[in-house]
């Protein structure tokens, strides 16, 4: 049921606007009050999705009980009634926060449209929200550890600036994870976090993916199309695998950083743009510059600040705490059954070298999910763990 509550002094608008609600949606349940005083009340005491609230009323009126709603910490959509002489306080209360204000007595179409965008708005961030959170989840540092606590302490000195990072790591550490919370512990945790994997785009398309294109640029460019840097705009752009770009792409990034410009495939235009980037890979670039594979001015660009990610090796106390982890987000993405770990298994576990680090751990404990038995034992760990 949506719930809806009506604060209006005057009775018959009263009466008349809820039997209107009623007949566009059966499922709406409103709530009258007869004032501000008592319209606030029911605030406290009872979720709304929406308030439709008259302004000019006796006790309290509806600025009055819009700012307080709001100090409570009571956040939910308010649709402001005004008389026609009242227009500029209607607009002080959106200013104030209120979704949208109408001219009483109320046009019925426009009445049932502000209703529906309203309540459809409170939905949509409601969903975006669980959303985030699920995403937050997914990307959460799981680990006690000595090496894992530094890490932690580092990105968040680091991810209120705007400082370019440099991540490194073997593969399968997780170097993702800090890039994603680097970004949601900045001030651009609201836009976009756009994420390039260098190492799974072909070289003679890398520009494209980043850049983007115009029409004609070449055979397949059938029409203008954006890239990766215009897609982060005041958000964050994660380049992972940054050392199997190749060197005349280094060199468009290198314009970007220095400038804040980029140039799309085929045109000479220049496309201003804010973004914060963040680098990854699991090679030594020093190597790779010695090498002539990575440009030097392009390195010291992008490592204002190299944050390291343990391998699994050097954080083997942690591997309890993420075998229950892993459980508990199996069980819920793929509907695994939980399954307890002996201590014998857990020792066990502690005691392979990870080659492929928290990814593969990852890995054994699903399949030992779908095998093994409850609870896994240390002879389900010679079964099907690496051997």
């Amino acid at each position: 049921m949506i719930q809806i509550l009506l604060i209006e002094d005057e009775e018959p608008i009263r009466r008349v606007m809820a039997r209107i609600l009623l007949e566009e949606n059966p499922s709406y349940e409103i709530t009258q009050a007869i004032d501000g005083k008592e319209g606030l009340s029911f605030l406290e005491k009872k979720k709304f999705d929406l308030v439709l609230c008259d302004i000019k009323m006796p006790k309290m009126d509806g600025i009055e009980v819009l700012q307080k709603a709001k100090e409570k910490g009571i956040y939910v959509p308010f649709i402001m009634l005004t008389g026609h002489g009242n227009v500029e306080t209607a607009v002080d209360a959106m200013k104030l926060g209120a979704y949208d204000f109408i001219a009483k007595p109320p046009d019925l179409n426009r009445l049932l449209t502000a209703v529906r965008h309203a309540i459809e708005n409170k939905t949509l961030k409601k969903e975006n929200l669980k959303l985030k959170k699920k995403v937050a989840q997914k990307y959460t540092i799981i680990g006690e550890s000595s090496p894992v606590k530094s890490m932690v302490t580092m990105i968040s000195k680091v991810a209120a600036t705007d400082a370019r990072v440099l991540v490194t790591g073997e593969n399968g550490t997780g170097k993702e994870l800090v890039a994603h919370q680097l970004h949601e512990q900045s001030d651009r945790s609201k836009e976009n976090f756009i994420e390039v994997n260098c190492a799974a785009i072909p070289s003679e398309l890398i520009e494209s993916e980043l850049f983007g294109h115009v029409k004609g640029a070449f055979t397949s460019a059938v029409k203008d199309r954006s890239g990766k840097f215009e897609a982060a705009n005041n958000g964050t752009l994660f380049l992972d695998e940054i050392a199997d770009m190749s060197l005349a792409a280094q060199a468009k990034v290198l314009r970007a950083l220095q400038e804040k410009k980029i140039q799309r495939v085929g045109n000479e235009k220049d496309i201003s743009v804010d973004v914060r980037v963040i680098a990854a890979t699991n090679k030594d670039l020093l190597h790779e510059i010695k090498e002539g594979r990575f440009r030097e001015d392009l390195y010291h660009r992008l490592a204002v600040i190299i944050i390291h990610v343990p391998s699994l090796e050097d954080r083997k106390d942690d591997i309890p705490l993420l075998i229950s982890h892993f459980v508990e987000v199996l069980s819920k993405e793929q509907g695994l059954e939980k399954k307890t770990f002996s201590d014998e298994a857990q020792e066990k576990l502690s005691n392979y070298p990870w080659t492929g680090n928290v990814r593969e751990l990852r890995n054994v404990v699903e399949r030992l999910l779908i095998l093994g038995d409850d609870p896994i034992s240390s002879l389900n760990i010679d079964q099907f763990a690496p051997k």
